[in-house]
């Protein structure tokens, strides 16, 4: 007997499951309902093809009904919604523009109905300039108004992942763009150090920053939007870019009895398995379990979704496979820099309650002696006992092979003491002997054996009452240009014939510019009876801490 196995939306998660099922199984029955046009679209692409990257739009396209038809043998319903789910009957009601409301029963289903963008109910949230983006209608919309309607001034609402590739995307293509986010920094995955060096890119690029600033209504300005903010500022653009989050696609199931998360989201095991009898869940509508903490996650990206539906199929199928859990790694591109990220962050950390250790490394992309080496800011947080919690990097080039070492060895449960054996790839052109992750695992296992005992630019605050005292290691030039109030500068190389001028009573707090020279320096008070801590990443690092944008 044929299996029927019916999908709910298509993209990375239902498409990826519609493709596994029918490698898996010649003859069953797949039915995939999408209710836009599209079934598989590169919707990570979008931004680029607004702001002309992209030039074709139908590079966009990943895969169209008709192909998936051909060479799958599956039954493609475009422009089919699904209304609601019947677990008892083992039925979907659907609508049609063609058949009108009508029923299908099923074997199996797999849900993957998306996320749609937050719409918050605000005073003139309706004006016909203000946009989301989440498929390509949207992105024909605001191509459209950006090119054929000459619009030459944006606001975006956001400062997620794509709230910031929209005002990349926008500025590239001539606007004016301003960036509005309620938090007090862009990329919340990030930490604030790595977040405000990104940000700083943004404005150097001309994007207008506002941080820590909400929207409390708009108004129509004779055709386009004023945006009054809750600070009591305003904003007139051409067009507005809603982009404040996302919330799991899933009210079409409310009578189904399914179990959802408080979020909304379809609850799911490993197996992406529902509450309900062969029904299963995929991509941005599910709650999974975060890998390192094994507490709920919902994690809203394209790589998760991909496996998941693979593994629903795979479930449908009688293979027992399983998903381990979503770390969250993911990587932006900010005008000329890079930023990446997998696993927590110090928040994250924060809110569960786990110790841990922080280090911030800046070593160069490759061979210094070697044309276009650039630095490259890598943060890694790390438990007491060695265990790899997170990273996050920054640079021109280069932090993605980084981040994905880095994430591989979360997955596989590495400590920094396995980052310090790893060997990886060198020739002068792509990296140093010593490879950046080398290296922060180099500065990770120094805190661990108690070589080095760091302090992050925060904890400045509670110096004075600490009874220390905040020596600058840099030279003197160095210290002319640029230094952290209430410091002293000995210049490291003087440090061994200056040490009268230290009191051995009070801890040494030490910094250079990227912390090596303090390391140096702290090696040679804490052999000379001084204690001692080095800021880590030195005073690069505190300088991303202290940035603030011009808010304008």
């Amino acid at each position: 007997m044929k299996r029927k196995v019916l999908i709910v939306g298509g993209v990375a998660g239902g498409a990826s499951a519609a493709a596994r099922l029918r490698r898996l199984d010649e003859d069953a029955h797949i039915v995939l309902f999408e209710r836009d046009p599209y079934i598989s679209f590169a919707n990570c692409g979008l931004p680029y093809y607004i702001g002309d990257t992209i030039k074709e739009r139908s590079k966009l396209i990943v895969q169209t009904p008709e192909a998936m038809r051909q060479r799958f043998n599956i039954d493609v319903r475009t422009g089919n919604e699904v209304l609601s789910l019947d677990p008892a009957a083992r039925t979907l009601r659907v609508r049609s523009i063609e058949r009108g409301e009508y029923e299908e029963s099923y074997d199996s289903v797999i849900l993957s109905p998306g996320a749609k963008p937050v719409r918050p109910a605000l005073p003139g949230i309706d004006h016909p300039q203000i946009f989301t983006l989440r498929n390509i209608p949207d992105t024909d919309r605001i191509k459209e108004q950006v090119t054929e309607a000459g619009r030459r001034s944006a606001v975006v609402i956001g400062g997620g992942f794509i709230g910031v590739e929209m005002a990349e995307n926008l500025k590239e293509i001539g606007l004016e763009v301003t960036l509005i986010e309620a938090g007090p920094q862009i990329l919340a995955p990030f930490d604030i150090e790595m977040a405000n060096r990104l940000a700083k890119e943004m404005e150097q690029h001309g994007v207008r920053l506002r941080l820590g600033d909400s929207v409390a209504s708009f108004e129509d300005a004779d055709g386009a939007v004023k945006v009054l903010l809750a600070s009591g500022a305003e904003i007139q653009a051409d067009i507005v870019i809603l982009s404040i989050g996302v919330a799991p696609d899933t009210g079409f199931l409310k009578s189904s009895g399914i179990a959802l998360g408080s979020k909304g989201h379809i609850l799911v095991n490993a197996h992406m398995e529902t509450s309900l009898d062969n029904v299963y869940a995929v991509g941005d509508a599910v709650e999974t379990t975060d890998f390192i903490s094994g507490t709920p996650a919902a994690v809203p990206l394209a790589g998760p979704a991909n496996k998941q539906g693979r593994i629903a199929a795979d479930n449908v199928c009688g293979l027992a496979t399983a998903y381990d859990g979503a770390q969250g790694t993911s990587i932006i591109k900010v005008f000329g820099l890079t930023g990446a990220a997998t696993g927590h962050n110090e928040k994250t950390l924060q809110r569960l309650g786990t110790p841990y250790h922080a280090i911030f490394v800046h070593p160069s992309s490759h061979a210094t002696y070697y044309p276009g080496a650039s630095p490259i800011t890598i943060k890694l947080l790390f438990s007491p006992d060695g265990a790899v919690l997170g990273a996050q990097a920054v640079g021109q080039s280069g932090v993605d092979k980084r981040l994905d070492v880095l994430a591989s060895a979360i997955r596989f449960k590495g400590s920094v003491a396995d980052l310090t054996e790893l060997e990886l790839t060198y020739a002068p052109p792509y990296s140093s002997a010593k490879d950046p992750v080398n290296m922060a695992g180099y500065a990770a296992e120094n805190v661990l054996t108690g070589k080095t005992h760091v302090f992050l630019p925060r904890e400045l605050e509670d110096r004075v009452q600490n009874n220390t005292l905040l020596v600058d290691v840099r030279t003197a030039t160095e210290h002319a240009r640029g230094h952290i109030p209430g410091s002293i500068n000995i210049p490291v190389d003087e440090l061994r014939d200056r040490l009268n001028e230290l009191d051995a009573d009070k801890e040494i707090w030490l910094y250079c510019q990227v912390g090596l020279r303090g390391y140096t320096a702290a090696r040679i008070l804490n052999q000379n009876g001084f204690r001692t801590r080095n800021l880590t990443g030195g005073y690069v690092t505190y300088q991303m801490s202290t940035y603030k944008p011009a808010q304008k």
